[in-house]
């Protein structure tokens, strides 16, 4: 995907940035429109950049899945991985259209998806792949693996730009799903951990 933020980013509804994050949730309800959702920008919306595969988390994802179901939240589902997931993610679009999408795999949906994205999940440990640095360049918030480049989330001393797991598993897994979906009650908090990701992808 050609280079880009925000701030510049023609493809998007709404451009944003560090000092006015609030415009992010433009894109959010722009993308909603565009899939015929309600337009509700407090419900929180997770995407999942990178598709799925095996080798990207496939195991710990379907163990994963029922919970993250059962969350009120939507998803967004970028349209690469194994044609297994292609056909597990078809098939939960059409039973769950209302609040599950796949977006097509091109640069346009893409810009859309980080735009519109409150949170991202990845089940491999994280890296300074592209999907990861669009990720804290656009103000969505990882949930993640422990690991470089990203850090947890402390509400105490309000530092941390992700919401990271020490283990493979599916209940730590669950946990730090549970825990950004918590914290993202809280407008005045996920901002400044949107915030805080933006300025580490601004200073690398």
């Amino acid at each position: 995907m050609t280079p880009l933020s925000p701030l510049s980013d023609t493809k998007i509804a709404a451009r944003y940035g560090v000092r006015n994050l609030e415009q992010k949730l433009e894109n959010k309800k722009a993308l909603q429109k565009e899939l015929g959702w309600p337009m509700e920008a407090k419900v929180p919306l997770l995407c999942l950049p990178m598709g799925m595969s095996e080798s990207l988390g496939g195991p710990l994802f379907k163990e994963v899945l029922p919970g993250l179901l059962s969350l009120p939240m939507e998803i967004v589902i970028l349209g690469k991985g194994s044609s297994e997931f292609g056909e597990i993610f078809t098939k939960l679009a059409t039973e769950r259209g209302h609040r599950l999408a796949i977006l097509p795999h091109d640069e346009g949906s893409i810009r859309k998806m980080y735009a519109a994205s409150d949170m991202a999940l990845f089940l491999t440990a994280p890296a300074e792949t592209e999907e990861m640095k669009y990720c804290l360049t656009y103000g969505v918030v990882p949930i993640a693996p422990e690991g470089k480049p990203l850090e947890d989330y402390n509400p105490v001393q309000e530092t941390g730009d992700s919401f990271l797991f020490s283990q493979l598993t599916a209940w730590h897994c669950f946990a730090a799903i549970v825990r950004a979906m918590e914290t993202y009650k809280f407008p005045f908090d996920w901002r400044t951990i949107e915030r805080h990701g933006m300025e580490k992808a601004e200073n690398k």
